[in-house]
């Protein structure tokens, strides 16, 4: 396993990054979520992602349990807050409240004095900025938040807040943002990527695998393999169905020359395309089996040569999607590639 600073900042971390979106406290049972971890941590992997939402909070108490145990100065947690984590008015946002009393319930579900990186989880435009800056920079001070960063944030947005904690004389920065990023999914690159450049932000990008479609496992004219994400119940198979379509899936299969080329899984090529990105310090992946980590983790340190990333692009082509604006639409906006789906 290989480790990236994050952005511009001193923290190292793993480049294959594991997260529990949808799995711990969901659709994957306690004893098989626990087993992802421990393989985690046996493929070198430092770095574990989740949010307060996740779940309602029982990710966060699932990963705190995982990682009981294990030497807290060897691993990096990060966590987020925003979205509604229950029915009052302050129950949401990045207001100071809900900012404050957040971190102190992720902290104590997940059993420990402090979290290596503290994201918000969407932009709030019902508080404002500076609020939200500054009672970020207070968990700084306290010692219970190490660096900040940001998720599904635009261009706009970012600079926004960059501007604001300079003319505010913040110390601390954003120095993460966590898109949604895949060989499919590319609309942070004409705008978010270019200012994170510049301004020493990395990436953490979820989603590598497309909800498991780049891994080939789909096929096109075949219902989906049994136990599949988009075989279960709950809400992983919103996500993952509407991207199924005959025409995607065709595409898709001609990527398994290229991937037996360079001797890896198709899976392990998806994320490894990730990881040859500019900007990218990590790849989150996700898992609802142990091996599956294994399997992704077997992406790190694999360097793509430029050919084989241009064939990428040639077998993908007017699938790819770039526009910018629908960074902040992700959650809503159907894909265009998904509008064959049957």
């Amino acid at each position: 396993m290989e480790h990236r600073h994050l952005g511009r900042s001193g923290l190292m971390i793993s480049e294959i990054t594991y997260g529990n979106w949808l799995t711990h406290g969901e659709s994957v049972a306690r004893d098989a979520a626990l087993a992802c971890v421990r393989a985690a941590l046996d493929a070198g992997i430092t770095t574990f992602d989740t949010a307060d939402v996740y779940a309602m909070g029982a990710a966060e108490e699932l990963l705190g349990e995982a990682l009981r145990g294990v030497r807290r100065e060897s691993v990096e947690i990060a966590t987020k807050v925003c979205l509604p984590t229950g029915d009052g008015p302050n129950d949401r946002g990045l207001s100071r409240k809900h900012v404050m009393e957040s971190c102190h319930a992720s902290l104590r579900r997940l059993g420990t004095d402090y979290v290596d990186l503290y994201q918000a989880h969407r932009f709030d435009d019902g508080t404002p900025l500076d609020e939200t800056l500054i009672a970020f920079d207070d968990l700084v001070r306290q010692g219970k938040v190490r660096y900040l960063g940001v998720s599904e944030w635009t261009a706009p947005q970012l600079r926004s807040a960059l501007d604001l904690a300079g003319e505010l004389g913040l110390r601390d920065r954003i120095v993460a943002n966590q898109p949604q990023y895949n060989m499919l999914w590319r609309v942070i690159e004409p705008e978010v990527l270019p200012l994170c450049r510049a301004e020493g932000i990395g990436q953490i990008a979820f989603q590598p695998l497309a909800q498991g479609v780049l891994t080939g496992k789909y096929h096109p004219g075949r219902p989906a393999p049994a136990g599949s994400r988009a075989d279960r119940d709950g809400r992983s198979p919103v996500f993952v169905r509407r991207v199924l379509g005959d025409h995607l899936l065709q595409r898709v299969q001609r990527l398994r020359p290229i991937a037996d080329e360079v001797g890896r899984s198709m899976a392990q090529l998806a994320v490894a395309w990730v990881l040859n990105r500019p900007g990218v310090c990590a790849a989150l992946i996700g898992a609802s089996r142990p091996e599956q980590v294994t399997e992704n983790a077997g992406a790190a340190g694999l360097r793509l040569p430029d050919d084989v990333l241009r064939r990428i692009d040639e077998v993908l082509g007017d699938l790819v999607d770039t526009d910018p604006g629908k960074t902040a639409r992700m959650m809503a906006v159907k894909p265009e590639w998904a509008a064959a789906a049957t």
